[in-house]
């Protein structure tokens, strides 16, 4: 069978670690390969479209694009950055023959770059390496060249795929160049880097159309959408189709449009060329995974694969007394309609029903479940989730864990205190690296579980200056029990509403969660004890008014102010018998059993 090319085409993904410059390069080569009309207003960070994406400025769900330079359509997909997404990176790899790894020109390539790349050199795609930022004041361009260098060799890279072109860029201004000494003005040397260093998509003459689904959107004109990869033939929207399953059954399929990507948004085209990202309309029965063929010669694609899930959350009904007053969806039936509905667009993610009012969601990273509840949480649903739990693997008859490699960054007077921890959590030093800035970068392995709850700590240890990072390195043998948090939980004994007096006299029993005024219930957790064992308070007591005046005894109240609790934090706190309780409105902390003689 003949090989040839599409040299028409180039399909691309931006590999980058969280805030290295991915999103802000892309709108800069949509302005100047001309996807913005003049007339048009040029909005900033297009590729990030979620709220959530713009508000924490990440990239969570894979997007694609393309843009038109001398005559060749390049499709770009943007990838997370976070290895808990890790599920899209590896579907838009799926869909590209090569990548930019993007670089900070400072802070040089960091754990979720390397988790991506990896993943790109294990499916033999083509690099095009760019420094970015090389117009901070700490740029240090030839040092971080050698780390990429380093990571490549790290990597088990082989001799063609280390050979890789280098630009340096100002993704900011949208300027690349060849070299540190070479004046640019534009973007033009990266596009033509891309149309010399990525093939067009290779494919089969005489095979048959095969596309890959491997994303779905949806459309309240069009129903649900099928976005994927031609691998071999083409088509045209009038084709008798089917679609392959995970049964390995052909079931047929009516396409009601066929699209191709133009800037952002959709083109509707006659017919689909080989190596072409497309979208198409009317697929109703269509995961992510499944085969899209000829009815005459129907030929499935190997379906995608990806990592397995590590971490499992418990998702329940709100059963608190609070339960219905600020959410629209309540009943389990919508919470679990719409985590079904989460898996059929994000691959990493599982469901499974235990029986009762309980749903056990499984997926990569608490960070992703964090994001998962939060967007359920702004449309209106409210829920109670459990502590975020490891999912053991028995290999060889052994119990074994998955095991993180854990990447600090911090001033070198804290290194006491964050190995000090991390030790406790069965943490061992690999490697330590010393540049001299009276920065120190640490490297540990280390049991997931252990890194549950350790955020909050790490950034109090460091005073917030610290940076934390880590990807899943494998499993391995069970290290034994981990102490968690050695602090008990301040609880409210009655329902009611909290007073400055009362909370005036608890703090210093710890740290508080809640404000004058808040509500509450018995069973709520209303703070951090400062010792080991919970301790039952009352909020509600007022102070008691008598006749009797002496200076002094009236004074006004101040109240240490209190750290807003966010989604993140609430779920690093709890502990086994603890729930976090999400609404709309608010995240409350709780018990698991509400009334305190119960919990004697």
């Amino acid at each position: 069978m003949a090989v040839k090319q599409n040299q028409a085409i180039r399909n691309i993904a931006i590999i980058a670690h969280v805030d290295h410059g991915k999103t802000t390069l892309v709108d800069h080569m949509f302005r100047q390969a001309g996807v913005f009309q003049a007339h048009e207003e040029l909005q900033d960070r297009v590729m990030d479209s979620m709220d959530l994406e713009k508000e924490r400025g990440i990239t969570i769900s894979a997007k694609n694009c393309s843009i038109q330079w001398k005559g060749v359509r390049i499709n770009i997909l943007d990838t997370p950055g976070h290895a808990d997404f890790g599920g899209e990176v590896e579907r838009a790899l799926m869909m590209v023959d090569g990548a930019i790894l993007l670089v900070d020109s400072s802070e040089g390539p960091l754990p979720q770059t390397r988790f991506v790349l990896s993943k790109a050199l294990q499916a033999n795609k083509k690099i095009i390496v760019v420094v970015n930022k090389i117009d901070r004041k700490d740029a240090r361009p030839d040092e971080i060249l050698n780390q990429v260098y380093d990571l490549f060799i790290d990597l088990d890279a082989n001799d063609s795929q280390i050979e890789f072109p280098v630009l340096y860029a100002i993704g900011r201004d949208g300027i690349a160049k060849k070299s540190l000494d070479v004046e640019s003005t534009d973007l033009s040397p990266l596009f033509d880097q891309i149309l010399e260093t990525v093939p067009g998509p290779s494919y089969k003459e005489d095979e048959p159309f095969q596309m890959l689904c491997l994303n779905l959107t949806y459309s309240d004109y069009l129903g649900r959408m099928a976005i994927g990869r031609v691998f071999h033939g083409s088509t045209q929207k009038s084709d008798k189709l089917v679609v392959i399953g995970k049964d390995g059954k052909p079931n047929p399929l009516k396409v009601t449009k066929l699209q191709v990507y133009e800037g952002v948004s959709y083109k509707e085209v006659d017919e689909a060329q080989p190596g072409d990202v497309i979208i198409l309309a009317g697929a109703e029965d269509v995961e992510i995974g499944d085969t899209i063929t000829t009815r005459d010669n129907p030929k499935a694609l190997p379906r995608v694969v990806v990592d397995e899930p590590t971490i499992a959350m418990r998702f329940f009904v709100n059963s608190s007394p609070f339960a219905g007053k600020e959410g629209k969806f309540v009943q389990f039936p919508r919470i679990k309609e719409r985590l079904l509905k989460e898996t059929l667009f994000n691959v990493a993610l599982k469901v499974e029903e235990t029986g009762g009012e309980t749903l056990i969601v499984k997926g990569r990273g608490e960070f992703q479940m964090a994001i998962i509840i939060e967007q359920m949480r702004r449309e209106g649903y409210e829920l109670t989730v459990g502590r975020p739990e490891i999912i053991m693997k028995e290999i060889d008859g052994v119990r074994c864990e998955p095991i993180e490699h854990l990447f600090i960054d911090c001033s070198d007077q804290f290194i006491g205190a964050v190995t000090e921890k991390l030790a406790r959590r069965k943490g061992k030093m690999t490697n330590m690296i010393n540049n001299g800035t009276g920065r120190i970068r640490l490297e540990f392995n280390i049991p997931a579980r252990g890194l549950i709850g350790y955020r909050n700590e790490f950034l109090t240890d460091t005073r917030g200056t610290g940076l934390m990072n880590s990807y899943l390195q494998g499993y391995e043998p069970y290290r034994g029990e981990i102490e968690s948090r050695l602090t008990g939980s301040l609880v409210s004994d009655r329902e009611g509403e909290c007073i400055p007096y009362a909370l005036f006299h608890l703090e210093p029993r710890g740290t508080l969660f809640v404000t004058p005024g808040t509500p509450v219930y018995e069973g709520m957790i209303i703070g951090e004890c400062n010792r080991d064992g919970d301790l039952d308070v009352n909020v509600n007591k007022a102070k008691k008014l008598t006749n009797v005046r002496a200076s002094g005894k009236d004074d006004n109240i101040v109240l240490t102010p209190v750290t807003p609790l966010t989604l993140e934090r609430a779920i690093e706190f709890i502990r086994d018998d603890e729930l976090v309780e999400v609404t709309p409105k608010s995240i409350r902390l709780r018990k698991v059993v509400l009334p305190a003689n119960r919990r004697k």
